[in-house]
């Protein structure tokens, strides 16, 4: 560390020694600095505020029924990338700012100049944007944010306008797109349920629920036929045995004789006693003359049966076939026969319709999986179609409010309007860094003349430089005239920096009050 604070105190020493060189350096400095800094031309700066009110009444009231974009992000966005080329190139025009150039090289640097000093800033959250230029021209100036304000208000409106219509013709492309996936699912759904049309019914029903009410209707038609069936096969019966059925011998035979008509109305009322025995006693007058009208119809039955003995006995050569029982049998035969030749119709057509439904069945996973992915297709496009139907409804809708009324209001609070009085340079704060550059200047001089021009003010410094043997010193002992000297040095050297310094500041006080009084 006392190395260190030696050296450091060597430096300052040497330095201090050329210290006549360093404040000549310093004011040569400080006087090229100050006549720079006063050559240095005025700058106007011209501003405008705008305030973007994206509240309209109408966005509420809309809201749902149109396409309500980011007003505050499509402005921000809009305000940071204004300062385009187009955009300056077309400002330049506006503006007339190229009416003294001649020469490419000129334009570049007239759209680079503007490209870095053109400022757009967002005040806050309040939507509210500071527009400002600087230039030597006040008028310039004031004509350039003029411009300015002119590009930033048309930009978002035209742009509006392009995006809505970008979106529009997308969407009508995609409309038409999605028509014609919807034609081809329609036609593909449409062939497949002509293919397959039996996979289909109106009932709502299941293939199993129709093969289950199927194999019922069928096992029905196959009893009623055995029983249809059966029924003739007793008629049949009955006409082989006609002669010893209808005419018995033996006394008591007669109940076994049928008389269709009779014997239908003694089965119906003997089916109503039993009814009526179920509710009532015996004593019940309904069940007294239900029993009664069953014996009546017995005894009219058995007088049939009498009168047709005694015609019977009467004329024994008569043939059979002239017999009303017979008949009556026969009819009842033929009608036999025709239901169960109906029913034997019948339950054919059941087996041929539970055959085909069963191999219908085998292939019904199959055509299953092939209509739910047909469905699904058309599902898919009719949704996507129906969804750009609506946002076409609602981008038309959009658009026609942006014609009746914009969404985002545009507010031109400030004026463009060039300041009085220059904003740049601030010569206030470049005076004191052209002092602080002076001072510098004047002390690297003073360093730089000391490391040129080396001395050694101690034994050890001079030893180190030369490597040699140090023998001894000779002090040396100042008189009163050397004394005198290095105090006139002194004063020179301190009345050369305070003037340095009441130069600047003088100089400062004269442009405060200049700024002051303008």
């Amino acid at each position: 560390m006392e190395e260190i604070l030696r050296q450091a105190l060597t430096i300052l020493r040497a330095t201090w020694k050329h210290r006549h060189l360093g404040m000549v350096v310093a004011w040569v400095v400080g006087a090229i600095a100050a006549g720079v800094i006063l050559r240095i031309p005025d700058r106007y700066e011209a501003s405008a505020r705008i305030f973007v009110d994206t509240q309209s009444i109408l966005k509420p009231l809309m809201s749902g029924l149109t396409i309500q974009p980011n007003i505050e992000q499509q402005v921000m966005m809009l305000s940071r990338t204004l300062i385009s080329r187009p955009n300056v190139e077309k400002l330049i025009r506006m503006a007339d700012l190229d009416l003294d150039i001649n020469n490419k090289a000129g334009q570049e640097a007239l759209i680079d100049g503007l490209t870095k000093t053109l400022k757009i800033q967002s005040v806050g959250r309040d939507n509210l944007y500071t527009l400002s230029y600087q230039h030597a021209d006040p008028v310039k100036a004031q004509r350039v944010v003029q411009a300015l304000v002119s590009i930033f208000v048309e930009s978002s409106l035209g742009s509006k306008r392009q995006n809505t219509d970008s979106a529009r013709k997308f969407i009508e492309e995609q409309i038409r797109n999605y028509e014609g996936k919807l034609q081809e699912a329609e036609n593909r759904l449409k062939d497949f349920k002509l293919r397959n049309i039996d996979l289909h019914t109106g009932d709502g029903k299941t293939s199993i629920d129709r093969l289950s009410d199927l194999t019922v209707q069928l096992n029905t038609s196959r009893l009623a036929l055995r029983e249809a069936q059966n029924s003739r096969d007793s008629l049949r019966r009955q006409i082989v045995g006609e002669d010893p059925v209808l005419l018995p011998e033996a006394p008591g035979v007669d109940s076994g004789i049928l008389l269709p008509e009779i014997d239908g109305r003694i089965d119906t009322q003997k089916r109503n006693l039993d009814t009526l025995l179920q509710r009532y006693t015996e004593q019940h007058p309904d069940v007294i003359g239900t029993r009664r009208l069953i014996r009546d119809l017995e005894e009219q039955k058995r007088q049939e049966l009498e009168a047709r003995k005694k015609f019977a006995a009467s004329n024994p050569g008569s043939s059979i076939s002239n017999n009303p029982v017979y008949q009556q049998l026969k009819v009842a035969l033929a009608e036999a026969e025709a239901n169960v030749a109906s029913l034997q119709a019948r339950v054919a057509e059941y087996e041929e319709r539970y055959k085909n439904l069963n191999d219908l069945l085998r292939t019904q996973p199959r055509l299953e999986a092939e209509f739910t992915q047909l469905n699904r297709d058309y599902d898919i496009h009719k949704k996507n179609y129906e969804q750009l139907v609506a946002r076409r409804e609602s981008a038309e809708l959009s658009s026609d409010l942006d014609a009746a009324g914009s969404v985002a209001d545009f507010r031109l609070i400030d004026p463009p309007r060039a300041s009085q009085n220059p904003v740049a340079p601030n010569r206030l704060l470049l005076f004191p860094l052209g002092l602080l550059l002076a001072l510098a200047a004047g002390l690297a001089a003073a360093f730089v003349a000391s490391q040129i021009r080396p001395v050694f003010f101690e034994g050890k410094s001079l030893r180190d430089a030369t490597g040699l043997p140090l023998l001894g010193s000779v002090s040396l002992i100042p008189s009163e005239a050397r004394r005198l000297k290095e105090r006139s040095s002194l004063r020179r050297f301190s009345l050369a920096t305070a003037g340095l310094f009441a130069v600047y500041g003088m100089g400062m006080a004269a442009i405060f009050f200049l700024q002051r009084a303008a």
